[in-house]
């Protein structure tokens, strides 16, 4: 494989051997032993975020979305068949070509911008465009970002994930499964206090406030009745600063809203519903009584989360396999001094993940510009010497883990890597 050589090349040794190719036709335990092996090694791969930020490795991500859409596969799911091999060792057999394409971007007040791309534009590409016909300035583009949204007919909509810096979002929206998804602009940050960073820029606040009004039309953010008549005030005034300003005080202002879930906790099979921000996991249990019970998880007391694929065949002799394809995302938490997993089975566990690490990076971002203003004066000396505190804690995480099955797992079988602040 061309890309391999090129990642042996510049990374050497450090990588992992990449899965050895079947040459003949693979039989149905071949595949899946096949995309297991694929699956393992992109994730020892991804593991070092030197290899994640190379551009050789980016360019075979690219050249493995475009490979997919020509054969209407999903680029981030290794699906269990006897082509499993396309994206990864036929970049030479296929004449891919990036053709020029036009692209709605969706805004939160449902206005559209409809753009020129290239479809192998990455959505970091696509995100320069969108935000320079915006007039977005260039220093506040990062905190914003693309997402893949399903609109439903009764106006409610889904946040289904967050479209990586390499996704191809015209790729993306065109091989999803999910159906009536659209390509939408939102801010890309948990801390609501980040806010104040984009004051200065109008378009900035203009889109702010048209994604706070959305979020409490679709009662995402929780604002009370006292609240909600001095922002429909606001609102009739068009006074945008004013009203974000006021958002800042309002229950959930600035979380990321996801979809109705199921949690194993107090029982297993409790109905869930999840808003993550402000370094917080929100978590709504309706109860086998139907009682509600509100429990909030501090990200401080986190220590780490996977995400595994639960596959269940449901068809086994059929042309082709049928699977039931879940996802659950667990993660460890502190409390009254012991550790013990939370478990939420969601469609969206990894933008559940995409949140909690962003959350992680913010928190150690803004600790690591408050601890290098720190300094300890020697007395006694004719110069001072610069003492720059290191923070103690790391966050630990595993982004992803694929299973065949429920299998219980012991804590020594999970696999996580640490962030480091240069990884952020």
């Amino acid at each position: 494989m061309r890309e391999q050589d090129q990642l042996q090349r510049v990374f050497g040794s450090s990588l992992p051997p990449f899965p050895p190719k079947y040459y003949l036709a693979m039989t149905t335990s071949m595949a899946d032993e096949r995309r297991a092996q694929l699956e393992q090694y992109l994730q020892n791969v991804t593991a070092d975020p030197n290899v994640l930020r190379s551009d050789v490795f980016i360019e075979f991500l690219k050249l493995a979305q475009l490979v997919l859409s020509c054969t209407q596969k999903i680029c981030t799911e290794w699906l269990p068949t006897a082509s499993t091999e396309l994206e990864m060792e036929t970049s030479n057999t296929f004449n891919i070509t990036a053709e020029k394409a036009f692209l709605d971007i969706f805004l939160p007040n449902g206005r559209s911008v409809n753009i020129e791309i290239l479809t192998s534009d990455s959505a970091e590409r696509v995100l320069e465009v969108v935000s320079h016909k915006l007039r977005l300035s260039r220093e506040l583009v990062g905190y914003f970002g693309l997402f893949l949204i399903r609109f439903y007919k009764e106006g409610s909509l889904s946040v289904v994930k967050k479209l990586a810096d390499f996704e191809l979002p015209y790729v993306s929206l065109r091989s999803s499964e999910v159906q009536n998804c659209k390509v939408g602009l939102r801010k890309w940050y948990l801390d609501p206090a980040f806010d104040s960073v984009l004051m200065g820029c109008r378009s900035a606040v203009e889109l702010l406030y048209m994604q706070a009004v959305q979020d409490i039309e679709k009662e995402w953010i929780k604002p009370t009745q006292g609240q909600r008549q001095e922002l429909e005030a606001l609102q009739k005034e068009n006074n945008q600063t004013k009203f974000l300003q006021l958002c800042q005080e309002v229950q959930h202002y600035g979380y990321m809203q996801l979809d109705p879930c199921h949690c194993d906790s107090p029982e297993p099979g409790c109905r869930a519903v999840l808003s993550v921000g402000n370094d917080e996991i929100n978590c709504c249990i309706t109860l086998p009584d139907n009682r509600t019970q509100d429990v909030v998880f501090q990200m401080s007391r986190v220590k780490c989360w996977q995400v595994t694929f639960l596959r269940t065949l449901l068809d086994m002799d059929g042309p082709q396999r049928t699977l039931n394809q879940n996802l659950e995302l667990r993660f460890q938490y502190s409390e009254d001094s012991h550790w013990q997993w939370f478990i939420i089975y969601t469609k969206q566990a990894f933008l559940l993940s995409s949140c909690l690490k962003k959350m992680v990076s913010e928190k150690m971002a803004k600790l690591a510009a408050e601890n290098t203003e720190m300094q300890i004066e020697v007395p006694g000396k004719s110069k001072s010497k610069k003492y720059h505190i290191q923070q103690s804690k790391q966050k630990q995480y595993s982004s992803f883990l694929s299973r065949k099955s429920k299998i219980k797992r012991a804590e020594g079988d999970c696999v996580f890597g640490t962030i480091k602040e240069e990884d952020l």
